[in-house]
């Protein structure tokens, strides 16, 4: 598939001497939804700027649909949309006349039609005569999201757009993610909830201390490193696994009362009968079991701490 950003051993050194990103290599495709997840400091917002052009690589190269970020910087920009973490805008304009004027920056020419619908895509249009400084924290976030909009960019990055927002924002930016990419949008997004990458994104990116440790389809990373976890509801109170038994890494769950056992579900065996063995063996009996897949949330807080 056609790649629309290429990041080459991009790195970035501050003057204080903290390396922010070590030697990044990336490729964006065309058309996708690509999670880029990492804990805070991580390198997420740092690689999201230099991209956007907002801060300079120490060295490396980006392009953007073809364009390099620093030598054909008005062409790169043109085609990306930028949602920020922070909510920056004119506090005394309108929403009408602060997402109108975005799209003026980028040299398009006005389109009142564009502007009225992505107003309403995020329900926004019952607002657009009134000033930003009067709008809830979730309306401000909408209406960053409209700017970014507003020039029609073939690439959209959303840099934790539902930090702090409602449930109805939430479906609603989703919403229009999904129509944006069937329109042939790229979308590459940071998050904190990471059940959205698990529901939104095609691949998922791990940035670890500046260095980016993984890159992967959704789909197979959830095959590769996902884990089925075993829950027994024992029978009686057990106070400590018993030593025949500490092959198979049980836990014991609050109380006592229940036995959890995690394995490969691409193992060639699960271990689950011999478990059961032996848990026949050792007189400990239960009145119920249940499995349960491992979330992306689980593969990324395993990357992230090992």
């Amino acid at each position: 598939m056609q790649s629309i950003i290429q990041v080459e051993n991009l790195s970035k050194v501050y003057k204080t001497g903290f390396q922010a990103l070590k030697s990044v290599s990336l490729d964006i495709r065309k058309g996708e939804i690509f999670a880029l997840l990492g804990p805070n400091g991580a390198g997420k917002t740092t690689l999201i700027s230099i991209i956007c052009g907002i801060v300079n690589p120490t060295s490396g190269r980006v392009t953007a649909d073809g364009h390099d970020i620093l030598r054909d910087y008005r062409q790169a920009r043109a085609k990306i949309g930028l949602v920020p973490q922070e909510l920056t805008t004119d506090a005394f304009e309108s929403v009408w006349n602060t997402v109108t004027f975005s799209r003026g920056l980028f040299g398009k020419a006005a389109n009142p039609a564009f502007i009225e619908k992505i107003l309403k895509d995020l329900s926004l249009w019952d607002k657009k005569d009134s000033r930003i400084m009067r709008l809830s924290g979730g309306m401000k976030r909408r209406v960053m999201i409209a700017k970014a909009l507003a020039h029609e960019p073939s690439i959209l990055f959303l840099d934790e757009p539902t930090a702090g927002v409602d449930v109805t924002l939430r479906r609603d930016m989703w919403n229009l993610v999904r129509e944006l990419r069937a329109n042939g949008a790229t979308i590459i997004l940071t998050t904190h909830y990471i059940e959205e990458a698990e529901e939104m994104a095609d691949r998922v990116g791990v940035i670890n201390k500046g260095e980016l440790i993984l890159v992967e389809e959704k789909a197979t990373l959830m095959k590769k490193l996902g884990k089925k976890r075993l829950t027994l509801e024992l029978a009686e109170k057990l106070d400590r696994v018993p030593d025949a038994l500490a092959p198979f890494n049980l836990a014991i769950g609050e109380g006592g009362t229940t036995l959890t056992y995690s394995y490969d579900t691409n193992a060639e065996r699960t271990g689950i009968t011999r478990l059961l063995q032996g848990l026949s063996e050792a007189g400990i009996r239960f009145r119920d079991l249940d499995t349960e897949q491992s979330s992306l949330e689980d593969i990324f807080v395993s990357l992230v701490s090992g």
